[in-house]
C-alpha cells in the first residue's frame, strides 16, 4: 500500500516538473485574447485559446474557448487542429512564438467554433507573454 502511494505521488510530481506552461494576453479595444501553451515532452504541446468580446456601444458580447493537442512544425511554430463535432471541418490555429509574445492565425473553418464577432486570430498584433 505504501509503495503504490509513494509511486503515485512520485509520478504526479515528476509530471508537473516536466511540463512548462506559458501564458499570453492581448487586450485590443473590445477584445481580450488569452493563449496558454504547455510543453509536455519534446514536440508535444497542449494549447488553450480563448477570446472575450464585449462592446459598450451596442451591448454585443461573446466568449469562446478552444483547446487541444498541438505539434511543433518548426522553430517557435505550433499547429493545433480541432475537429468540429457539428460539421466535417477542422479549426486550425497556427501559433508563432517569440521571446516576448505570440501571434495566432486561424483557418477559415474556425468560424464553426465561434460566433461572428469572436475570432481567435490576433491579426498582426502580438499577444504579450506574461512573466
Amino acid at each position: 500500500m505504501k509503495k503504490s502511494l509513494f509511486l503515485t505521488i512520485a509520478l504526479l510530481i515528476s509530471g508537473n516538473v516536466s511540463a512548462a506552461t506559458d501564458h499570453y494576453v492581448l487586450r485590443d479595444g473590445d477584445y481580450v485574447r488569452h493563449l496558454k501553451v504547455t510543453k509536455i515532452i519534446d514536440d508535444d504541446y497542449t494549447v488553450s485559446a480563448d477570446v472575450d468580446f464585449e462592446s459598450a456601444a451596442d451591448s454585443a458580447h461573446c466568449s469562446e474557448t478552444i483547446s487541444g493537442k498541438a505539434k511543433s512544425t518548426g522553430e517557435n511554430e505550433l499547429v493545433m487542429k480541432k475537429h468540429s463535432e457539428s460539421a466535417a471541418s477542422f479549426c486550425e490555429l497556427k501559433i508563432k512564438l517569440s521571446p516576448n509574445g505570440a501571434k495566432v492565425e486561424e483557418s477559415k473553418d474556425c468560424g464553426t467554433f465561434t460566433v461572428s464577432k469572436c475570432h481567435f486570430s490576433s491579426g498582426d498584433k502580438e499577444l504579450v507573454k506574461v512573466k
